[in-house]
């Protein structure tokens, strides 16, 4: 049993497949027999948690006892406090309202150079915010940014329920500890 720990990188695929086509998963980390445990999309950046257990992966992935996982998001424009809260709070999106969530602001939050396709309009301040919520529906938090009028320009997951980004650059990877109440 056996979990890594994986910076995703900007425009990377969260699957093993298409080789020769998009970067993916299978191109930078080079361990048999681990899959993904959810995934990111493909334009974010951050933590990737893998595993060769289904188990774990199920444990991990579970609507039924969700996660939370932290995200570092640059915005565009400067959030408002009543944007905070409705973020807080939960958005309505198509109809259903998102979960709470914590909500802070982030000042020079210690991350990488962007990757060169990132937005940027220099007449036009971005901030960084923190967000922590359990659910993860595909583009949850770009959705949420976005309907409360402060669109993410980028999105890093920095945590995974008890797992941390830390120090690992994009594309690096490290070996992590299985809480010990998961093993079997």
């Amino acid at each position: 049993m056996q979990i890594i720990l994986f910076n995703k990188p900007f425009n990377v695929l969260c699957q093993f497949t298409e080789p020769g086509k998009r970067l993916n998963l299978g191109d930078c980390i080079a361990i048999p027999g681990i899959y993904a445990a959810g995934r990111l999309d493909y334009q974010d950046e951050g933590l990737l948690v893998l595993t060769d257990t289904a188990s774990i992966q199920k444990r991990i992935t579970a609507p039924t006892d969700p996660l939370e996982k932290t995200y570092w998001v640059q915005v565009d424009g400067f959030p408002t406090e009543e944007a905070l809260q409705q973020l807080a709070d939960g958005v309505v999106l198509d109809g259903v309202l998102t979960p709470a969530a914590v909500v802070s602001r982030l000042t020079s939050p210690p991350v990488w150079p962007a990757h060169t396709s990132i937005r940027e309009r220099l007449r036009v301040p971005t901030n960084w915010l923190s967000i922590t919520l359990a659910e993860g529906r595909t583009l949850l938090v770009r959705r949420m940014t976005a309907a409360v009028g402060y669109p993410a320009l980028r999105l890093i997951r920095r945590a995974v329920g008890p797992w941390d980004l830390e120090a690992l650059a994009p594309g690096e990877w490290r070996a992590a500890a299985i809480p010990p109440e998961w093993v079997e």
